[in-house]
């Protein structure tokens, strides 16, 4: 069953996908946190070097805004786990990097996902202002930007439980990448469950 936000959401795909194409299933979600797959290769970028510091982990768990190469990435494992693996290009690190980028900036906006009868979607609703409207709200849950795509026979879903994501959804990737992604504790996991289902649905 869709509620009206959901079905907002499923409005929003819609008007991106091709007439024979629909969609059964969305969720809005968020990225899982922790150790993240590696990013889209960028030959210009310098590699990471240095060694793991008992001050740089102290520093960053003290002050997330201060950063220490490898402790940032020691930490984030320490407090959220793994949200994903990949080698760069692979599917979970394109789609990361892909939301990560949508997601920047001083406004709101929200991931979805989206499964239809041949693709698994990745989305983000047009951004809004903190203290945006109520009609403004719900006019940019329709308007979807598409941040990539997977065919369905190239990802698989579960829904579980994992450290502090009570109601996570990992999907794995014909490549042997993955990402998660959860619901706040306080929201339904049912659309998580939804996007697993239709997923396995074949």
């Amino acid at each position: 069953m869709i509620d009206e936000g959901q079905a907002r959401y499923v409005e929003g795909f819609t008007r991106l996908l091709p007439a024979d194409e629909r969609v059964h299933a969305v969720a809005k979600v968020r990225a899982g946190g922790g150790l993240i797959p590696a990013p889209p290769a960028q030959p210009s970028a310098p590699a990471a070097t240095g060694g793991l510091s008992l001050l740089g982990v102290l520093l960053t768990v003290l002050s997330p805004n201060i950063t220490f190469g490898r402790a940032d990435s020691a930490v984030d494992w320490v407090v959220f786990g793994v949200g994903g693996r990949g080698a760069p290009d692979s599917r979970a690190s394109t789609l990361h990097h892909a939301l990560t980028v949508a997601t920047k900036g001083a406004s709101i906006r929200y991931l979805v996902l989206g499964v239809t009868d041949q693709r698994l979607l990745l989305g983000a609703t047009a951004p809004v202002g903190l203290l945006s409207s109520s009609s403004a709200d719900e006019r940019a849950q329709a308007d979807i930007e598409l941040l990539g795509s997977v065919p369905r026979t190239s990802v698989t879903a579960r829904f579980s439980r994992y450290r502090l994501n009570w109601k996570r959804l990992r999907l794995d990737f014909a490549d042997g990448s993955w990402l998660s992604f959860h619901v706040p504790m306080a929201d339904s996991g049912r659309p998580l469950r939804e996007i697993a289902a239709a997923l396995s649905a074949g």
